[in-house]
């Protein structure tokens, strides 16, 4: 059955391929209200083209007005095998800036061996690759090695507030015995990697207030505290000049790697070489006695994501500040509990903040950091059927990025999760001319075809 299910996906690669262009025509950018009805439309497409694969899909809309989810399952279920869960999302991000993309955002274009368009990888072709290997089996074979849902959403680009919920309320519809989630990359087209570790998140705005207007710089400079000169002294000493995070306890809870855990992460062909070269920096920067790997995926993190004050129009003009404000995150990792760390990291910077300064708070989203279990049957399952792919053995990664749906994936299912990823790190996702090597979309139909496959021993 799998042999059939790859040749027939070898032989209809072009028609894979237009199907996935038709997809990512449709502008699902969920930041943007005047793009709902697109929203809206990309769900029904995916359903109806789940319907026309031979599958039951329907939309189960938003227990609290958000955009619908698509649900699609297998008409014939086989109670002797086991059910895999298959997780996307069909939201993307904005195009913009329009003028830097070289051909246009929501017409797929291929240049070079890859296609490019907005969503192209983040996410609409990751789960294609999987809705293509259940094509490529029932197509050629009728059947499939075993269940197979699919839930995939419609608001992972704003936070998906409505998933958690939605499978809280669906837990009997979703239950399966793994749950499949391709939303992240390999290290390089014959690298595979899966992903153990998810890092957490905490993210929050701190506004610093010293008076209730803007002020004459000459008149009261030197007699009122300029709260952005008191915002950026107090920022400055959250970490130490080689990255250390300075928060009382920040660490305390810090999971600590194995040995055996620091030598499998060390195969992972990530050099401080190949930051420099993806993101032009000009010196790797973090704790020292940590490989870029492991700063990357097993450390956490305390970031400046935004700051502002004052006037930052054309030429001059000489205010003081009433107020300052930074946008702040924290990633985490494993045991580490986000409500507490925001409440260290205020904490501290209150303690930082002089009489003349009044500090406010507003948190935007926690998540805790996720630890998979690499010697579960299933990701052992993954492991073959990208070692069969890709042509090299897995390496296992710590993420440094975060997808909380993951957690309640394992908290309400109670089974594990595979998190294969079928694109690459520098995919341009979220950015500009963002792209899906063509062979990215092949090969991960083929690892999804095997996965399958390797599931109940039929490899």
């Amino acid at each position: 059955m799998q042999d059939l299910a790859l040749t027939y996906a070898r032989e209809h690669r072009e028609h894979y391929l237009n199907d996935l262009s038709e997809y990512i025509a449709i502008p699902s950018i969920s930041a943007m209200p005047e793009h709902a009805a697109d929203v809206r439309r990309a769900g029904e497409w995916l359903r109806d083209h789940f319907i026309a694969l031979g599958l039951q899909s329907w939309l189960i809309e938003s227990p609290i007005g958000g955009n619908a989810s698509v649900y699609a399952e297998w008409k014939h279920p086989q109670p002797d095998k086991p059910t895999v869960l298959i997780y996307g999302h069909y939201d993307v991000q904005p195009a913009d800036p329009l003028d830097l993309w070289h051909s246009p955002p929501f017409t797929a274009t291929v240049r070079d061996g890859y296609l490019y368009a907005r969503g192209a990888d983040d996410n609409k072709g990751q789960h294609m690759s999987h809705v293509k290997a259940i094509e490529s089996y029932l197509k050629s074979s009728g059947s499939l090695p075993c269940n197979v849902k699919f839930i995939v959403e419609g608001e992972e680009e704003i936070g998906g507030s409505t998933l958690p919920l939605l499978i809280e309320s669906h837990k009997e519809l979703l239950a399966c015995d793994v749950v499949m989630v391709s939303d992240g990359g390999l290290l390089a087209l014959d690298q595979p990697s899966l992903e153990y570790g998810l890092r957490g998140l905490v993210y929050f705005e701190v506004e610093a207030r010293a008076a209730n207007r803007d002020m004459h710089s000459g008149i009261y400079g030197g007699n009122v505290q300029n709260p952005a000169m008191a915002l950026a002294q107090i920022l400055a000493q959250l970490k130490d000049n080689v990255g250390r995070i300075l928060v009382d306890g920040f660490y305390d809870d810090v999971r600590v790697l194995a040995a055996d855990e620091r030598a499998e992460l060390a195969r992972v062909p990530l050099t401080e070489a190949t930051i420099l070269s993806e993101t032009g920096a000009l010196k790797t920067f973090g704790e020292p006695e940590f490989s870029v790997v492991e700063r990357m995926g097993a450390r956490p993190t305390l970031e400046i994501n935004g700051l502002w004050s004052g006037y930052t129009g054309a030429g001059q003009k000489t205010v003081l500040p009433a107020i300052a404000n930074a946008k702040i995150s924290c990633r985490l990792v494993p045991n580490q509990d986000p409500a507490k760390i925001f409440a260290q990291v205020r904490d501290h910077m209150q303690r930082l903040a002089g009489p003349e300064i009044t500090l406010r708070f507003q948190t935007f989203g926690e998540a805790a950091a996720t630890l998979i279990d690499r010697n579960s049957p299933q990701l052992r399952a993954a492991a073959r059927a990208a070692e069969a792919t890709y042509g090299n053995r897995p390496v296992y990664t710590l993420s440094g990025g975060s997808i909380p749906v993951v957690n309640e994936f394992k908290r309400v299912l109670n089974q594990p999760v595979v998190l294969l990823g079928f694109g690459l790190n520098n995919d341009n996702i979220h950015a500009p001319n963002e792209r899906y090597a063509l062979a990215c979309y092949e090969k991960g139909t083929e690892a999804s075809i095997r996965f399958l496959a390797e599931l109940v021993g039929e490899a």
